[in-house]
């Protein structure tokens, strides 16, 4: 049984206990361990401290040898946000995909697998799935995340997967309530704000957070965005009107309450972490979210002792604080008593099975039957038109097709071209004649035009005689890679394109496949079908 240390007294060993906390490295620091022996109950894991899943089987095991009952939390939706998989790519394709099919079992069966694999390295919190429903196609870091712009296809899923996940013995914590779908800002630079009526809200966000509720989630996260709707003066996390008296009051949930990582600037640029800490908590917040960027000991001490310091002031009830630190340990509670369903009974390659239902394959029009199009036997040029990657995805993890083309035709080359690499040359060419490369922001759009253009015509010189398979992620949400598949398509109509985000534009080229994410499996079910080793009319 875990022993706390002695001289730690009740409110400090509370304040610590709400805390979940990362860390940097892939073994458990010493000052970790002296936090867990004093009250610490959560610990966060990241890509960065997750080499392999004996590794991490380890680490876990370090962190139960101080204090027995830890809370190990993951943000491991599966998909493209993974860190489990942080290196190679996910096994398990993520949230669209799955919202793609639409089959329940199969979404309950991913999560299952998905959950029985962290449960085996010992991770029995894991911060997901998104229930936001995607409805701005515009959102900058939703999207795939999403089960799907249909609120009820997100809220049957939603539940799906909460039941999924759970039964492999891992509390599922559903995000972001009230609702991160409708934005177009990414919370994690600044405040999102969802401007619609209350009644849109209930029948549109509120349903798959309800189906969660009704599903047993065992944890809720809270989202960085302001609903004026609901409360026009502060953000969800930080509005006992949104936490207390819709979610806990209006929904029935009874569960741990989880922030979103405070250190993100919705919160921190606007309020601080130490003072969003304690509006959280008073607000109705269990579990205080840090680590994913201030990952120190100091951190830790600053958040405990601004909680301390507000309970001594009168700002922060004790009451409230000690109703928070039980709500953490009922859930570890459950985590060391839960019942875990037989492992493993969908095979290990059900994340690719679900991946190759999710394709949806578009002929070119000249091509009067699917089964028209020839799969290449020759390797190709991989031209991967690549955006900015949000904090949630990183830019550690690979994606694309690239890597299981080369495994299927060996000799397939691939290269990268961004907008910031197209403006860079063609600032180049436009200092030689004087110009100013950049503009005005009201010339953003030629700008864009000329870039995509560019990377267009770098990705042609570089293929040479090659077939072209050029890869994108949300065409619809970047001029510059509409562009550059305009200048690509002019010039190769035989190219095949590879959608791996969102699939809002209108598909084109000699073969269109949408994936629905860029998960590796996503990849791999995509690269099968060019190369004929799946037929198209077998999907």
């Amino acid at each position: 049984m875990t022993t706390l240390a002695s001289g730690t007294d009740t409110l400090t060993r509370d304040a610590l206990t709400v805390l979940q906390p990362g860390f940097t490295g892939t073994t458990a620091p010493d000052w970790l361990l002296r936090r867990l022996g004093e009250g610490l109950a959560s610990v966060g894991l990241f890509g960065r401290n997750i080499a392999s899943p004996g590794q991490l089987a380890a680490l876990t095991a370090q962190l139960r040898a101080e204090r027995d009952d830890v809370l190990v939390a993951i943000d491991e939706e599966g998909g493209d946000v993974t860190r489990l998989e942080v290196r190679s790519g996910s096994s398990f394709p993520g949230n669209h995909a799955l919202g793609a099919v639409d089959d329940v079992e199969l979404t309950r069966a991913v999560a299952h697998e998905l959950g029985r694999r962290l449960a085996s390295c010992g991770v029995n919190l894991n911060w997901a799935p998104s229930a936001d429903v995607n409805s701005n196609p515009s959102n900058p870091v939703i999207g795939v995340r999403s089960f799907g712009a249909d609120t009820e296809l997100a809220a049957r899923h939603t539940a799906a997967y909460v039941t999924g996940l759970q039964s492999a013995g891992v509390a599922a914590c559903t995000k972001h309530f009230p609702g991160h779908g409708d934005t177009a800002v990414d919370s994690h630079h600044s405040l999102p704000r969802i401007d619609v009526p209350a009644d849109v809200l209930t029948d549109r966000e509120l349903t798959p957070f309800r189906a969660a509720v009704a599903a047993g989630t065992r944890a809720v996260m809270s989202a960085h965005i302001l609903v004026p709707a609901l409360d026009p003066d502060l953000p969800a996390t930080l509005s006992r009107r949104v936490l207390t008296g819709l979610l806990r009051g209006e929904l029935g949930y009874d569960g741990l309450i989880v922030t979103d990582g405070m250190e993100m600037r919705a919160i921190a640029g606007t309020y601080g972490i130490e003072r969003g800490s304690v509006l959280a908590v008073a607000a109705g917040a269990d579990a205080i979210c840090v680590g994913g960027g201030l990952a120190d000991d100091a951190t830790v001490l600053r958040l405990r002792d601004a909680l301390v310091a507000a309970v001594r002031a009168g700002e922060l009830p004790e009451e409230r604080l000690a109703d928070a630190a039980d709500r953490v340990r009922a859930l570890a509670r459950w985590a060391g008593t839960a019942d875990r369903s037989p492992g493993n009974a969908h095979g290990d390659d059900i994340g690719l099975r679900a991946a190759r239902r999710a394709l949806t394959v578009t002929v070119a029009p000249g091509l009067e039957r699917p089964e028209s199009f020839k799969p290449l036997t020759e390797p190709p040029y991989v031209a991967a038109l690549t955006p900015v990657a949000n904090i949630a995805v990183g830019d550690e993890t690979p994606w694309g097709v690239a890597a299981e083309l080369i495994h299927l035709l060996p000799g397939t080359v691939t290269g990268s071209f961004s907008a910031e690499d197209a403006e860079d040359a063609e600032d180049a060419e436009d200092a030689e004649d004087g110009k100013d490369g950049r503009g005005d922001k009201d010339r953003r759009a030629d700008e864009d035009g000329k870039s995509g253009a560019s990377a267009g015509r770098a990705a042609l010189q570089a293929a040479g005689p090659r077939r072209i398979v050029a890869v994108v992620r949300d065409e619809h949400r970047h001029p510059w890679m509409v562009s550059a598949l305009d200048t690509l398509l002019a010039a190769r109509p035989d190219t095949i394109v590879v959608e791996m985000g969102v699939p809002q534009a209108a598909p084109r080229g000699a073969l269109h496949i949408a994936t629905h994410g860029a998960a590796r499996v996503c990849g791999r079910a995509a690269a099968e079908v060019i190369t004929g080793l799946v037929g198209i009319t077998g999907l």
